[in-house]
């Protein structure tokens, strides 16, 4: 209802106007959170093209097209989410560089794409290299480096010709 009514406000402003994109931001995540997740990508896709069309920072694009990889994703469409969580990588990584948060953020949601489509040796091989950069930038305790090894783990038990070395690995990363 906030949405709808945040997107009833603004409408009428010229589509330039920031607090439309706002609105329509503010929209689409209600309709996320309510389970209305074909209208929130109606929504997001809108706001995507909005932001494209009037030339806004790279980081409010990337901003969108992780929160359309996620709608992709909860609809089931995990190559549509995984093409998207790449390119969100990506522009991460030229943005803020490797040692920055965001940027572990969606590698880490990168590698949860591939998990997800069984490319196991991909995503292990992303968590081998990113997994490292967390536990010395963001230190051993921190979620996200929690997060980053326990997929580590994961890919390694349930890559194709797992051995009795892979799995003692993954053992030992969630031990460590």
């Amino acid at each position: 209802a906030l949405g709808w009514a945040c997107w009833r406000t603004y409408l009428g402003r010229s589509e330039a106007h920031p607090v439309r994109g706002l609105a329509m931001g503010q929209l689409g995540n209600g309709l996320s959170a309510a389970k209305h997740h074909e209208d929130a990508l109606s929504v997001q896709k809108a706001l995507l093209s909005l932001h494209q069309r009037l030339g806004a920072s790279e980081e409010n694009i990337l901003l969108v097209q992780g929160n359309l990889a996620c709608t992709y994703s909860l609809l089931g469409r995990k190559e549509e989410a995984l093409s998207l969580r790449k390119e969100v990588y990506s522009g991460r990584l030229k943005l803020n560089g490797e040692e920055n948060h965001e940027t572990m953020r969606e590698a880490y949601n990168y590698a949860v794409s591939l998990f997800k489509l069984e490319r196991y040796e991909e995503s292990k091989s992303l968590m081998h290299k990113l997994t490292p950069v967390a536990r010395r930038v963001l230190g051993e305790s921190h979620d996200l480096t929690l997060k980053m090894r326990k997929s580590c783990a994961q890919s390694l038990c349930e890559a194709d010709g797992a051995t009795l070395d892979d799995l003692r690995e993954a053992v030992t990363t969630l031990e460590d």
